[in-house]
């Protein structure tokens, strides 16, 4: 078990970790090479960028959408939150972070941190369950979408289980394996699937906005995509 829990933590952290670095990365060079593109083709280059500014936060932080739809945004932010600021912030992963590259930040006290973990497998629960009771989000759903929120609370809930081994009914080793290798899987799955949105999402608007700057031809390429040139319109 020990040389598992040495490989999950070594090598197989290492790969999952730059494999989720690298295709991130790659997300947003493709996304802002095709942002550059469109607008050096764009017939009008105004850009509200204040406007743009407002609508990417109200989309990042949804409190004013929240009225529509309210259960399923206070879940689906309050998710959001603790499953960033869990991993990110947890005294334990600060220490390791310190130990591996002498970089360390301020930690979320244990207590808040377990309420957070808490949180987080409470809401992948009910967001699970939206997608499956909804007729209106169930049309919407592809597989990852159900897989997604269980396999994200299994390293909260193997993480919760560790920092409380007396609440713990399985061998301490093997909730350590299954929580790094859960961590690992997700890393991995990361660029591969929606989890890609974290750095996708902020550059929603601006592409929005773009594709409505049409390039100056763009009149003339539709009347001869459509065999319509010279016709009244």
């Amino acid at each position: 078990m020990q040389a598992w829990l040495d490989w999950a933590r070594g090598p197989a952290f290492v790969v999952a970790f730059a494999f989720m670095l690298l295709g991130l990365l790659r997300h947003f060079a493709l996304t802002a090479w095709e942002i550059a593109r469109v607008w050096r083709r764009a017939g009008d280059k105004r850009l509200p960028l204040g406007k743009l500014l407002r609508t990417t936060l109200a989309w990042l932080v949804p409190v004013t959408r929240l009225r529509n739809r309210f259960w399923f945004g206070i879940t689906s932010l309050l998710f959001h939150v603790c499953i960033l600021v869990v991993p990110i912030f947890l005294a334990g992963h600060i220490a390791l972070w310190a130990r591996g590259l002498g970089l360390a930040w301020p930690a979320v006290p244990n207590e808040v941190a377990d309420v957070l973990t808490l949180a987080a497998i409470v809401t992948a629960v009910l967001l699970l369950a939206q997608r499956v009771f909804s007729r209106a989000t169930r049309s919407l759903s592809r597989l990852q979408d159900y897989a997604l929120p269980p396999l994200i609370a299994v390293p909260f809930a193997t993480g919760f289980l560790m920092m409380h081994p007396g609440l713990n009914p399985f061998d301490y080793q093997a909730t350590f394996l299954v929580h790094v290798l859960s961590a690992d899987l997700i890393f991995v799955l990361t660029p591969l699937t929606k989890l890609g949105h974290m750095v996708l999402m902020p550059s929603t608007q601006l592409v929005a906005e773009l594709a409505w700057h049409w390039p100056i031809d763009s009149g003339s390429a539709v009347e001869r995509a459509l065999g319509k040139e010279n016709e009244p319109v």
